[in-house]
């Protein structure tokens, strides 16, 4: 997968996600309203139903989703184990594109869309917002990320949140390669102010299964540790503490009432955007 346009990438995802969904499934601006209510001062003057002002000599307002937009904070992990490769696809290139695809989604919804990237222990953010002038620059910005050091929580993780009262979405996607349960514990932080929070776990078939035929040696991206593997014993065993790894890692977060999804760096993101889709309503509601 070579991504070097992302707009038309997360386009093409996005709509053939939505082909396959009957229309009335996917709400966004103008494509369907619930009721009208009557004009009131501030009220944006685009959702005016002119056609009802004509019979009724009033105005109204047509509720459509925009009346229940979200603020969403796309947070990468931008550590050097995001380099990973498998069958010439980069965790960095998928969580790239499954940024795109998942932000130019809440665009047609009318959300806001915001950026940070944890890099060296340093945040860089985009605050959220819904103009198509800042999906540009939402692009731009995912297509500049380069992976680096390892995951250091950033001080000044409060950065995250548009505002204090305002309850927002944060879609972390990582490949949660932590040292001593730094990840969990940023997360833990995040999702404590009562926001709605969903991790995307990045993996890989071959790093899930234990397949490093062809490797004497495996390296850390992260520490340069280096470790000789042999024989088939040691890939079965791997790959039983792997997924014994992943179901605590799962149950821990879910009892944090932190949404949960692993991906694999060879999986389209159909479940991706169903699983951003329905996260998104249960804020709504």
């Amino acid at each position: 997968m070579s991504i070097k346009d992302l707009p038309l990438a997360a386009k093409t995802a996005v709509d053939g996600f939505m082909a396959g969904m009957h229309a009335s499934r996917v709400k966004g601006a103008g494509l369907e309203f619930s009721q009208y209510r009557s004009y009131q001062p501030g009220d944006d003057l685009r959702w005016l139903d002119w056609k009802m002002y004509a019979r009724s000599d009033r105005y109204y307002i047509r509720e459509s989703e925009m009346e229940t937009s979200i603020n969403i904070s796309f947070v990468i992990d931008a550590s050097n184990s995001m380099r990973h490769t498998e069958d010439g696809i980069e965790k960095m290139q998928y969580a790239r594109y499954l940024a795109a695809s998942l932000g130019y989604l809440a665009h047609l919804q009318g959300d806001a869309a915001g950026l940070a990237v944890l890099h060296h222990g340093e945040l860089f953010t985009m605050a959220a917002r819904r103009e198509a002038q800042h999906m540009a620059r939402f692009y731009y910005q995912l297509e500049q990320i380069q992976p680096g050091g390892s995951f250091t929580p950033p001080a000044n993780y409060r950065n995250l949140f548009s505002g204090p009262h305002k309850k927002q979405l944060l879609i972390f996607i990582t490949d949660y390669y932590e040292q001593a349960g730094e990840i969990s514990a940023l997360l833990q932080t995040l999702a404590a102010p009562g926001h709605e929070v969903l991790v995307f776990h990045l993996t890989g078939k071959r790093e899930q299964a234990g397949d490093f035929s062809g490797y004497d040696t495996v390296e850390d991206l992260e520490t340069g540790e280096r470790l000789e593997i042999s024989g088939a014993m040691e890939q079965e065993l791997y790959q039983q503490k792997f997924n014994r790894h992943i179901g605590a890692l799962r149950t821990q977060l879910l009892q944090k009432q932190i949404s949960y999804r692993q991906l694999q760096l060879q999986d389209p993101l159909d479940a991706a955007l169903r699983d951003f889709l329905n996260q998104r309503n249960k804020i709504r509601r």
